[in-house]
Parts: C-alpha cells; sequence; structure tokens
C-alpha cells in the first residue's frame, strides 16, 4: 500500500478498535460498513495476521491487534505532534486525550466533566484500571496515579491529597462492637484490597505486630463500599469514596485517631518531546482543582 493508503487504513484501524463496529466507523467516516470491513482486510492480508475476531454480533480485538493498536496509536500520535508544532501554537487544544485513571475515581470526576465543558474540542477517551500501566508502549497522553512516581522516562505534577479510612455499618458495629484500639481489629471481619500489579494486600493503619485478618479481597472499592454499607466488615477505603454514605450515616469512621493516613495523586505524562496543547490544558486544569 502507498503512504497515504496506509495512514488512512490505519486511522481506520484504530476507529474500528475505540468502537468495536464496522458501521459506527463507517457512519463516523461517511463510508458503508463493507468499505470498512474490506480496508480492514486488506490491513490483515498485508499483515499477515487477524487483527479483530469477527461474529455476526460483535468485533473483538485479538491479542496481535491488541499489540498493533498500540503501536497504531503511537504512530497517529506522533503525526498530530508534528502537525501541531508546525500550526500556531497559541491554537485551541484539540483532538483525542487518552487518560488512565485508577478505579476510584469520584474525586475527580466532576473535574474530569468541567474539563470538557471548558474544552469541548478535546475528545477525553478515559481508561478506569487500576493496573501500573505502560504510560509509553500503550499509548495513553497521561495517567493518575497514588504515590511516588518511578518512572524516569515521565514528567510527573503533584496535584492533590486525600484521606484514607477505616469505615463500617453501624449494625455490624452493633453486633460485633467498635473497636477501640488496632489490636481490637483481630476480631473483627476486614475488607481488604489487592493491589492487581504486585498481588499484595494494601497495608492497614496498625502496627506490624497486629495481624489483621481477612474475610474478603477484591481489587475493587466499590464492592468493599457495598460490603461495608450492608454490614459485612470494617474496610480501609480512600474518604472520598464513601464521603456520601458518611453524610448519610450508612457507614461511621472506625479508630479514626489511628487512620490519619493521606495519599498523594500525581499526573504522569511522557517527558523529552513537545506537550501538546491538549495535554498543557488537561495538565493545568487538573492541578489548579485538585490542589
Amino acid at each position: 500500500m502507498k503512504t497515504l493508503d496506509s495512514l488512512g487504513v490505519l486511522q481506520t484501524f484504530v476507529q474500528v478498535a475505540d468502537t468495536l463496529s464496522f458501521v459506527e466507523t463507517g457512519r463516523l467516516q461517511g463510508v458503508s460498513a463493507s468499505a470498512v470491513g474490506k480496508a480492514i482486510a486488506r490491513l490483515e492480508q498485508q499483515l499477515g495476521v487477524r487483527l479483530f475476531h469477527r461474529s455476526t454480533r460483535s468485533v473483538a480485538l485479538t491479542a496481535e491487534g491488541e499489540l498493533f493498536l498500540a503501536r497504531c496509536r503511537r504512530a497517529l500520535d506522533e503525526l498530530e505532534l508534528a502537525e501541531t508544532e508546525l500550526t500556531d501554537q497559541s491554537s485551541a487544544p484539540r483532538g483525542t486525550l487518552r487518560v488512565s485513571l485508577p478505579l476510584a475515581s469520584s474525586l475527580l470526576l466532576p473535574v474530569l466533566s468541567d474539563f470538557k465543558q471548558a474544552y469541548p474540542q478535546v475528545r477525553l477517551d478515559l481508561d478506569f484500571d487500576d493496573r501500573l500501566v505502560d504510560v509509553i508502549e500503550e499509548g495513553f497522553d497521561a495517567v493518575l496515579r497514588v504515590g511516588e512516581p518511578g518512572d524516569s522516562r515521565l514528567s510527573a505534577r503533584r496535584i492533590g491529597t486525600f484521606r484514607r479510612c477505616l469505615v463500617a455499618a453501624p449494625d455490624y458495629l452493633a453486633r460485633k462492637g467498635t473497636p477501640r484500639e488496632p489490636a481490637d481489629l483481630l476480631q473483627h471481619d476486614c475488607l481488604h484490597y489487592r493491589f492487581p500489579t504486585s498481588g499484595k494486600l494494601e497495608l492497614w493503619p496498625t502496627p506490624p505486630e497486629v495481624s489483621i485478618p481477612v474475610s474478603m479481597v477484591c481489587n475493587d472499592v466499590d464492592t468493599r463500599v457495598c460490603f461495608a454499607q450492608r454490614g459485612r466488615g470494617i474496610a480501609y477505603v480512600p474518604e472520598h469514596a464513601v464521603r456520601a454514605a458518611l453524610a448519610a450515616g450508612e457507614l461511621v469512621p472506625v479508630l479514626d485517631d489511628y487512620a490519619k493516613v493521606c495519599g498523594t495523586f500525581y499526573l504522569l505524562w511522557p517527558s523529552g518531546r513537545h506537550m501538546l496543547p491538549k495535554l498543557r490544558a488537561f495538565v493545568d486544569f487538573v492541578g489548579e482543582r485538585l490542589l
């Protein structure tokens, strides 16, 4: 294929991967679903691999398709970067902004909504996942993560802090008793978080000699909040994830004098390259509103 033809097919491939629909991609591009399907088939023939699993009801990326998608995103991002560098840098932020965020992002959701209102030409592509993504290899523009950044390939900006707290439902505490000191947790049902990347359990704000019992383990905040609200045990969660439940009296703080641990949000993005207007606007907007 000619270079310009290849670029068009790559853009089509990425759009199909985003929509998982030949019909929707055709609608967005102003062509038929059949034309989209033929373009993808030609690309697969040239590459010698199948990029999508197809059925009458669905389209899904193959493992090879997932790998190729990450490469295509980077190539198209570089093209957008080159185009931007050759145009007026004062132009309004525009284009797709791919951001990875942790599952517990309720604190940030209003800010993201306000950013979209302020910059309507920026298309937000938000990926919620607690795993440690590879920002560069997976083609993200930015990631929001908790804790000190450790990747030298990334620039970082501290954008805010949040408090963690131990919570339980009033009826659970009425049945099991209210802990007065960390050692009392040994007699309780404790709902734990497992880090997806390391597989380790999150440490609770207790002395090392107190081995916290494990009643349930998951890698999701909402599940632990739900279990706690329904009286299944004590959970250690970000305060912003239970603010409404605390205000409504559905949950109450436990061992509040001991659980005064704060986490820090960092916004990370690839360093060593020109910062596109859409990313600069996002970093500044989020940073100003969460600090």
